[in-house]
């Protein structure tokens, strides 16, 4: 997303995009749904080793913020990003926490 000019609805979007992925489940979501990945709840909560329950909460705010997407296929929903432009904050994040 380009600012250019400075729109509070837009900047409000961002904002609240960036605290909803500002937890440390969250981010290792996103990682997991990097390169066009769709994963359900329990894949995830798997990978995580997390409750389902806390998986599906993770999910939720990552969703409502607008952040993920979902689509159910039979009784399974899968998860993933919403723009796939958003995995290179989890890498920068990744950058910049790397070796310091």
């Amino acid at each position: 997303m380009q600012f250019k000019e400075l729109d509070a609805d837009r900047l409000d979007t961002a904002a609240n995009m960036l605290k909803a992925i500002a937890h440390p489940m969250r981010i290792a979501i996103l990682k997991h749904l990097e390169g066009g990945k769709k994963l359900t709840v329990t894949q995830i909560h798997e990978l995580l080793g997390i409750e389902q329950s806390t998986t599906s909460h993770h999910l939720g705010i990552l969703k409502d913020k607008g952040v993920l997407c979902s689509r159910r296929e039979g009784k399974n929903t899968f998860y993933y990003l919403k723009h796939d432009v958003l995995s290179q904050v989890v890498d920068c994040l990744e950058r910049c926490t790397c070796g310091e």
